[in-house]
């Protein structure tokens, strides 16, 4: 069975990792910079081009943490790299989102608008006036603020109004059937 921690992390061109005391890793590659603090029981290495995590015992908690930094600092790679986005989809009538500069307007049936000013390092675009894509180099930043669009107006079963990620499939319910 092959384990996540102990598979190598391969450093594309273009992207330096710094590794500091305190296991406090900085990736910098051509989208930005990120920099983050690991559990210190990791033993982080630089071998040539390649990022290798290991762990000192084999410890439940250690081997739990031996996944978790290797997939983190592999998420930091590829942030700066490519990037990631998160597709969030504005279903029902009269729901719409706008761009007001770094404003995100959504109009979700309530009695105001619903404003969201973008977090730093996370930009949002619209594609026509029901898609919200989400787009930055840190996975957990773009998640977290694609949960707190989406949390705004959560997709309800019977008609399936609501914000939802493009690739989420919400289970829809039978409505009131008339009285026999």
């Amino acid at each position: 069975m092959s384990r996540i921690g102990k598979m190598p992390i391969a450093v594309p061109a273009g992207v330096t990792v710094d590794i500091a005391e305190n296991n406090k890793v900085t990736v910098k590659g051509p989208k930005g910079t990120l920099e983050r603090v690991l559990p210190a029981e990791m033993d982080i290495k630089m071998e040539g081009n390649e990022v290798i995590v290991s762990r000192p015992n084999d410890l439940k908690k250690m081997k739990s943490l031996h996944g978790l930094t290797r997939t983190l600092i592999h998420n930091m790679v590829v942030g700066v790299t490519d990037g990631y986005e998160k597709k969030l989809e504005v279903n029902g009538v009269g729901y719409r989102a706008q761009k007001q500069g770094k404003k995100l307007v959504l109009s979700l049936g309530y009695s105001h608008p619903v404003e969201m000013e973008d977090p730093d390092g996370i930009e949002t675009v619209l594609e026509g006036q029901n898609v919200i894509i989400v787009k930055g180099i840190s996975k957990e930043k773009v998640g977290q603020y694609a949960a707190e669009i989406r949390a705004k107006r959560a997709p309800e079963p019977y008609k399936g109004k609501g914000i939802k990620y493009s690739d989420e499939v919400i289970r829809r319910k039978v409505g009131k059937t008339g009285k026999k």
